[in-house]
């Protein structure tokens, strides 16, 4: 069956959320938006491209910083309204230049910065 990205369950804003893993080690790396072009991009040049909600145009990851994510396979969960981009990570995924967005827990109440930033 051939996959059409209309088939996903979009937000009254033509969002789908898109959470980012690396394909190698399973570390779940970011979190953001795509919509239906977004996703066909995504398909069809292997760099993974998401809709900036601030900037309404779209962001392909790694385009400015150099930290590009090289799709490896997308998922899509059983209800079409969350995707998996399972990814080839190059250097850090976060703007904060960590090598993931998810880097303070809360633990004991607190939060806790568990993750530093990468050196270079």
């Amino acid at each position: 069956m051939a996959f059409d990205a209309a088939s996903l369950k979009y937000d009254d804003k033509g969002l789908v959320p898109c959470i980012a893993q690396d394909a190698a080690t399973g570390e779940v790396l970011m979190f953001a938006w795509m919509n239906a072009a977004s996703v066909a991009r995504t398909l069809e040049t292997g760099k993974v491209t998401y809709w900036s909600r601030s900037r309404q145009a779209f962001w392909v990851k790694g385009e400015s910083s150099g930290h590009h994510q090289r799709l490896v396979e997308l998922r899509i969960d059983c209800d079409r309204d969350c995707l998996l981009a399972l990814v080839a990570q190059e250097g850090p995924a976060c703007h904060t230049n960590r090598r993931s967005c998810f880097y303070t827990a809360i633990r004991g109440g607190a939060e806790v910065e568990i993750m530093a930033p990468m050196a270079g």
